[in-house]
């Protein structure tokens, strides 16, 4: 599943609290409460921003800042109760956004995440989720840190199942939005399908990410299964 936000602090109480504001207002979001929590969740799961805490009990955001870079350009605001300088320049210079002091304004918070939102347009630009990412606008897939060898036409075909993300897509409608084609055959596109798979599936043979739905078409599953 695709959210908005993700929550990772471990504040239970105020992070619950905050996810449940999000979302009233229109900004889906989830929580984890620490660093392995955060892991997990975004194998199975994506996000568009990350509202991370700096402590994480025995965690540090930092490290995990760090981490995620190595893998996604997700927008990333730290949250803190620390106030020294010297955090707020770590935050920005290991790849976080912005820097927010605790304790916050929920409607402050949420007109920033709403802001940061809109600005990155993640939900249109690109797709990541750890494993694969999908950037729509420099037309590039990346595999676990590797560039994926797509042709235009199986990168355009990636994009419109990716963009249609958990919705069952009919072979026509694939013709009918990817080759422009309505004459183009089956036999074309299962063979592209077979391509795309085998750059980006960890087993093209049993596929995760591109399903096949028999008698319907094919569907993309989010998240690294």
């Amino acid at each position: 599943m695709k959210y908005d936000c993700l929550i990772i602090d471990d504040e239970k109480l105020l992070a619950d609290s905050t996810a449940e504001y999000f979302n009233l207002f229109g900004v889906t979001a989830a929580v984890v409460y620490d660093a392995e929590e955060c892991r997990s969740f975004l194998k199975k799961h994506s996000a568009d921003l990350l509202l991370l805490d700096i402590n994480l009990g025995s965690d540090s955001g930092f490290d995990l800042c760090r981490e995620l870079r190595e893998k996604t350009q997700i927008p990333i605001l730290f949250i803190s109760a620390r106030s020294s300088d010297d955090d707020k320049i770590i935050a920005l210079n290991i790849g976080g956004d912005d820097y927010i002091q605790k304790p916050y304004s929920l409607g402050v918070l949420l007109a920033k995440v709403k802001a940061v939102l809109k600005r990155y347009g993640s939900t249109d630009t690109a797709y990541s989720d750890g494993w694969l990412t999908v950037d729509f606008n420099a037309k590039q897939a990346v595999v676990n840190g590797s560039s994926a060898k797509l042709t235009a036409l199986e990168f355009k075909l990636l994009t419109y199942l990716v963009k249609n993300e958990n919705r069952v897509i009919s072979k026509q409608e694939i013709f009918d939005n990817v080759w422009e084609d309505k004459f183009t055959g089956d036999g074309t596109l299962n063979v592209h399908i077979r391509k795309i798979r085998e750059a980006i599936e960890c087993e093209p043979s049993n596929p995760k990410y591109i399903v096949t739905v028999w008698g319907d078409g094919y569907k993309f599953v989010g998240g690294k299964q």
